[in-house]
């Protein structure tokens, strides 16, 4: 039965239809051939590392997949940054877990992508009020990726009321134009009004202020319409008519400020990128940040076999008939072996064989998600987000020149 809105039911996802379709006629051909041999496999999106971090995450679902396997799995905690090599690994024979690859990679690679762009967003106004605002730009069954993305990242909220209910977060925002325009030119201030009038005391009084007239005039006369009671504007100029931004936002502070309203903050958004952002957090308050996100590039993860053992030539052959009897394998461009990935204290990203010596001081990322099928691992939010930021500042995301990350140990 075909789901609502063509979307792919949880059921297929789990039960590996979700899948690209030469991993079926990958199955029939072997098990044709009576061979399922026992495999390591690592999911990765550079081999060596390049210094350019990504953040790492939708690891939850990838164990939610996983569950009842006859696998074993160990991933990157939730929230950590990578640059290079696995961020996770895959043990088990492989028809185990042949036609997941796909929603596996798929669990990743998205919402790893919403992160990267949502911390380069924070950062970019390390001390501001930063909320994701992106949600209309996704298909609906994945805004509650993309704001958990967001909030991982460090972001202080998120516009979405059905992803709201799904992470228990309350959503924020004021009022849209279509208010304002409902309301008609000429009546900004029976608009406002009535919003005050209508919404539970504990949303803020934030007025919209560049529907009609310039943002000075509008500011001003949301001043003078809400008095104490307006805690912020929100300036959404169009980028066609917004000329210098900056000069934008400052003209509204100084007139502002003039009639005694240093108390009201300044709340920019539509379609703001990290460098607009670090021109204005001097002059604004807060930014919502809504295509940056959503338009940023999935991490382009892949699978690969790196390791295959003899095994039984039986289908069925379990995970645990496989030994330490595996021999390194890989396609061209990739690396063989299995491998572990370590954060040196200089905040570099370091790449070794598994049963290679460590490098000085390094500390293990890959960790147990998976064992015998069950999850042993727990996921907590708040803990990944401090996480990421945490490994942000260790490693030098976003700057300019960051720590050393060019070293591959065999």
């Amino acid at each position: 039965m075909s789901q609502p809105f063509g979307t792919v039911s949880a059921d297929a996802i789990l039960e590996g239809a979700a899948t690209d379709a030469y991993f079926e006629r990958t199955r029939a051909t072997l098990e044709h051939a009576g061979k399922n041999p026992p495999v390591v496999a690592e999911v990765t999106a550079d081999q060596f590392p390049t210094g350019s971090f990504d953040v790492f995450t939708g690891v939850e679902d990838v164990a939610t997949l996983f569950e009842g396997r006859d696998v074993d799995v160990d991933a990157l905690p939730d929230g950590q940054l990578f640059d290079g090599g696995p961020v996770l690994r895959v043990e088990g024979s492989y028809l185990e877990f042949a036609e997941l690859e796909t929603s596996l990679l798929g669990f990743l690679s998205q919402p790893s992508g919403f992160a990267t762009a949502a911390l380069e967003a924070r950062l970019a106004a390390p001390d501001s009020l930063v909320l994701s605002f992106g949600a209309r730009h996704v298909h609906p069954s994945i805004t509650a990726s993309v704001e958990r993305a967001a909030l991982l990242a460090g972001l202080d909220g998120f516009s979405h009321v059905a992803a709201g209910e799904v992470l228990g977060r309350e959503p924020g925002g004021t009022m849209p134009h279509a208010l304002m325009f409902c309301f008609g030119e000429g009546n900004q201030a029976a608009a406002w009004t009535a919003f005050d009038e209508a919404v539970p005391e504990d949303v803020p009084r934030i007025a919209l202020v560049d529907t009609f007239w310039d943002e000075k005039s509008e500011s001003l006369l949301a001043a003078e319409t809400l008095g104490e009671d307006l805690d912020g504007v929100r300036i959404d100029t169009t980028g066609s008519r917004r000329g210098d931004f900056r000069h934008i936002v400052r003209e509204v502070r100084w007139e502002l400020d003039t009639r005694g309203r240093e108390d009201v903050d300044i709340f920019c958004s539509g379609g703001l990128e990290p460098e607009t952002i670090r021109n204005l957090r001097d002059v604004a308050d807060g930014f919502g940040v809504g295509s940056h996100i959503t338009g940023a590039d999935s991490v382009d993860f892949s699978l690969d076999i790196v390791e295959i053992s003899e095994g039984s030539s039986d289908p069925s052959n379990s995970r645990t008939q496989s030994g330490d009897d595996g021999e390194p394998i890989s396609k061209r461009g990739k690396l063989s072996g299995e491998k572990q990935v370590y954060r040196t204290p200089d905040g570099g990203h370091r790449i070794a064989l598994a049963d290679a010596e460590p490098p000085d001081g390094g500390e293990p990322l890959l960790e147990p998600l998976i064992r015998d099928g069950e999850i042993v691992q727990e996921f907590d939010l708040e803990e990944a987000s401090e996480r990421c930021l945490a490994d942000a500042e260790t490693v030098g995301f976003g700057d300019r020149a960051g720590p050393a990350s060019d070293a591959t140990d065999g």
